[in-house]
């Protein structure tokens, strides 16, 4: 209940007015835009490397120890 007196809508009215007198108006926009495509190269790295993860496994479990006669 706590979090949700402090979240309120006022907050994010607060903080938006706070953001666009200390960064200006038109910096905000290009403010966004990065973040945005900030977060779909962070979605593409865990893609790359989840499959990357997935080709080691397999590789792993393919490669066997070899065998010696005694």
């Amino acid at each position: 209940m706590f979090f949700g007196e402090i979240l309120g809508p006022d907050l994010i009215i607060v903080v938006v007015v706070v953001a666009v007198l200390v960064f200006g108006g038109a910096a905000i926009p290009k403010f966004a835009k990065n973040l945005g495509s900030a977060k779909s190269e962070f979605e593409k790295g865990l893609k790359e490397g989840k499959e990357a993860g997935n080709t080691k496994a397999t590789d792993a479990a393919d490669t066997k120890a070899p065998e010696t006669d005694k």
